[in-house]
């Protein structure tokens, strides 16, 4: 395996470990210079607040009266009173304790009852990059001027009149690399022998890049039964169809994605696209936003008949992964560090990409008294340490 770059979560690098260690990936934390979704964008009603977080930064999110939405720093200048609490009016925040104002960009507009001729304070709060796509609000919690020359994930089949795409949204008690391992490990499909029936998944290949694990599979039909909205989820599921299907996972930092294409077919019956946020400052919590893409079928009407037992399957397995990565977060947290004897290679790879591309984890902030009780010290950008 290549050396792992980030620290090992107390402030030692990889040239600190002795010969042959390598970095606890659990310790690793994610990258913040991507777009990250935060909410799905149904959450943030116009002239409503929404309270996100990325990695224990908290954010007031708000779409003004003009349908757009900003994000900020979700504690007020003056008294650190969330702002999530706080009101609309046009296309300002007002804070509901003591109406402080500010604008999408962070400033402060008004203070009601400053004395005329008195200044503000110099500082309001922390504005986040914010982008609107595929139904979920992205926020770009790390050096805002990167923001701009990094792109959103690119689904097309988002907007493709042949598809319908469903969204999910859940909030999963695990380091976000579990995510990663349990999508891309597809030889866990045993968990799964109550819905799916028995599969035999036969690893095709992969490639490995800096900041990309790509893998193939063939699933083989092995009979059993399994929940109808497996074989619904599938082009061919529509007309009752049972082929091989050959499913593609690619983790490309920090984003993963899924296709399956039935056997001898040349486009995905299905595809997925996911992102794992952390929500705490140790990133032991990750919320998962999710869109599964499924193509429609010829039979018009079909897949609309098919969406309830298709979003139930989906829903199944999704609870089954939770149950075994939260396990695995569990034993993480007893044990006190990674005791998993891993023999797979195509996950040894994935580790170190994930290492070598993640970031130290951040320190707990130390209060810095301000000119308005500590604003100073918060209303920057946090230290990427």
């Amino acid at each position: 395996m290549t050396e792992a770059r980030t620290d090992n979560g107390d402030g030692t690098t990889a040239a600190d470990l002795s010969p042959g260690e390598v970095a606890d990936l659990r310790r690793t934390g994610i990258d913040p210079d991507f777009w990250y979704p935060v909410a799905v964008s149904g959450s943030v009603p116009k002239g409503g607040t929404f309270p996100a977080v990325f990695a224990g930064e908290r954010i007031a999110l708000y779409r003004g009266e003009g349908g757009t939405v900003y994000a900020l720093e979700d504690r007020c200048a003056h008294r650190q009173v969330p702002l999530s609490m706080g009101v609309v009016e046009g296309e300002a925040l007002r804070c509901c304790y003591h109406a402080w104002t500010y604008r999408g960009n962070g400033r402060i507009s008004q203070i009601p009852y400053l004395p005329k001729g008195a200044d503000r304070p110099p500082r309001g709060v922390r504005a986040y990059p914010v982008r609107e796509a595929y139904g979920l609000v992205f926020v770009f919690p790390g050096d805002p001027e990167k923001a701009f020359g990094s792109g959103l994930p690119e689904l097309p089949a988002f907007h493709s009149p042949g598809h319908r795409t469903m969204t999910f949204s859940r909030t999963v008690h695990c380091h976000y690399t579990f995510m990663h391992e349990n999508l891309l490990d597809m030889n866990h499909q045993f968990l799964h022998r109550g819905v799916l029936g028995r599969i035999q998944p036969k690893l095709l290949g992969y490639e490995t890049g800096p900041d990309f694990v790509e893998a193939r599979y063939l699933f083989v039909p092995g009979g059993g039964r399994k929940d109808r909205g497996a074989g619904l989820l599938s082009a061919e599921g529509m007309s009752g169809g049972s082929t091989p299907d050959v499913i593609t996972v690619r983790s490309q930092y920090p984003y993963q994605t899924l296709q399956a294409v039935p056997e001898n077919a040349t486009l995905p019956a299905f595809s997925l696209w996911a992102a794992y946020v952390p929500q705490d400052a140790e990133q032991r919590v990750n919320h998962t936003f999710g869109l599964l893409s499924i193509a429609k079928p010829s039979l018009p009407g079909a897949l609309h008949l098919a969406w309830p037992l298709i979003r139930r399957f989906t829903e199944r397995v999704f609870a089954e992964d939770r149950m075994a990565v939260e396990a695995e977060q569990r034993a993480w947290d007893e044990q006190g560090a990674d005791w998993n004897q891993e023999v797979f290679p195509l996950i040894l790879h994935l580790r170190d990409m994930l290492r070598s591309n993640g970031v130290p984890l951040r320190p707990a902030p130390a209060a810095t008294p301000g000119a308005c009780g500590g604003a100073a010290g918060l209303s920057s950008p946090p230290a990427r340490g």
